[in-house]
């Protein structure tokens, strides 16, 4: 647009000052926000409902061996972003796919992507299962409700969840709009540590001490560290422990409030890979109800994902924290091969490789019991005479899974 003749008008220094300290201000407001909502948002996808799934892999590892995993993990997971870091810069660089792209061509690009698509979209497909195992028990304690009844059953919770929850919210374009929702989740998670405490403190007297509880390690940590996100801790809680239930209905809200930002990541990895990393409106719509419905599709037909949740972690989590970020490296650096970051690399590498193979040999020659929904046996009225019982003994005794299901269901 012109001028049309007219002189531009000049505004008084005083007020191109105070016109210019409103803008500056808002800017900052505006960046505060996001930096905010980006906390929240890290500290969500970081912990989120994942924390409360650690102590089944601390099962599976061994306790004092699965600290140990934690430790080693999070290390690992943060001297890997390290090492992205050094080899954008190298790179010239500013994301992980073109960081691949530029080490090791679109075939390496290819395989990031895929692996970067199928991670947080299992974890979509496994918090959708969850949600309708854990809230369908919560609607069981309705007074008055019946147990068989469909519109509490987990397939129509799930239906419903997804569409009235987290669809709307995956909608959402711009990821710092989550930033409330990410916070509510992290207080909600605070929430249930603190009801499972309380638990612990109630419940310990009454439950018997397991023989190898103390054992420093067990042949299946390697597969405790790919479950080391997932599991659910309320199986093991009683159905009709009312606090129980305000905890599980918590957990369902939590796992509702993750689950947009895992259909971030797919919905990105799309955009990256098919429309140059621009999705209009009608796309960005399309390719969000196509990922979220073959998701619910799948977590529909699947009601246990324990071993997909296994070849989750060894085939897709182990790549891209262990073997993708030191192979870059590797590959763009000139430093010595004394140089303290070389060694660690040639040391994560294979270590990578042997938790990706012996894992995925576990996972299909070992696969985790399947077994969910059943009363732990501190649950019956007579617990008090049962605690000299073994764990092994009683869950291996039918009657009590029948009468499991005549008094709870």
């Amino acid at each position: 647009m012109g001028y049309q003749g007219q002189q531009p008008v000049v505004l008084p220094q005083r007020d191109l000052d105070d016109k210019e300290t409103l803008v500056s201000e808002h800017k900052h407001k505006g960046k505060t926000c996001r930096q905010s909502a980006a906390v929240f948002n890290v500290v969500n996808s970081i912990i989120g409902s994942g924390v409360i799934g650690l102590p089944y892999s601390m099962k599976q590892a061994g306790f004092p061996l699965g600290v140990l995993l934690l430790f080693c993990v999070s290390y690992v997971t943060d001297f890997s972003l390290v090492l992205l870091i050094k080899g954008g810069a190298l790179s010239g660089t500013d994301t992980y796919q073109s960081l691949v792209n530029k080490t090791f061509g679109f075939p390496g690009y290819l395989l990031l992507s895929i692996l970067q698509f199928l991670y947080p979209f299992i974890a979509m497909i496994s918090y959708n299962i969850i949600t309708g195992d854990t809230l369908s028990k919560v609607f069981q304690r309705i007074p008055g409700v019946d147990p068989e009844n469909f519109f509490i059953g987990r397939h129509f919770i799930i239906v419903l969840s997804t569409v009235a929850f987290t669809l709307p919210l995956s909608l959402y374009r711009d990821v710092a709009k989550l930033g409330k929702i990410s916070l509510t989740s992290t207080v909600l998670t605070t929430l249930i540590l603190g009801i499972v405490m309380t638990r612990v403190i109630s419940l310990g007297p009454h439950i018997p001490k397991t023989e190898d509880a103390w054992v420093f390690a067990k042949p299946s940590a390697i597969q405790a560290i790919g479950v080391m996100s997932f599991g659910d801790l309320f199986e093991n809680y009683c159905r009709n422990d009312d606090l129980v239930t305000f905890g599980r209905f918590c957990y369902g809200v939590t796992v509702l409030l993750t689950y947009p930002i895992e259909c971030f990541v797919t919905r990105e990895v799309i955009a990256n890979v098919f429309f140059g990393g621009n999705l209009s409106s009608v796309f960005h719509t399309i390719v969000t109800v196509v990922i979220i419905t073959a998701a619910t599709l799948v977590s529909l037909l699947i009601d246990c994902l324990g071993i997909v949740l296994e070849l989750s972690g060894v085939l897709c989590a182990a790549p891209l924290i262990f073997i993708i970020p030191s192979a870059c490296y590797l590959k763009l650096s000139e430093e010595p091969r004394t140089h303290s970051d070389k060694i660690m690399s040639c040391v994560m590498l294979p270590i990578g490789a042997v938790v990706m193979v012996v894992g995925f040999v576990m996972a299909v020659t070992n696969p985790q019991d399947c077994t969910h929904g059943q009363e732990m046996f501190y649950c019956f009225p007579d617990n008090v005479s049962l605690t000299s019982i073994s764990v092994s003994h009683f869950q291996l005794t039918t009657p009590f899974s029948v009468l499991n299901l005549s008094i709870f269901q």
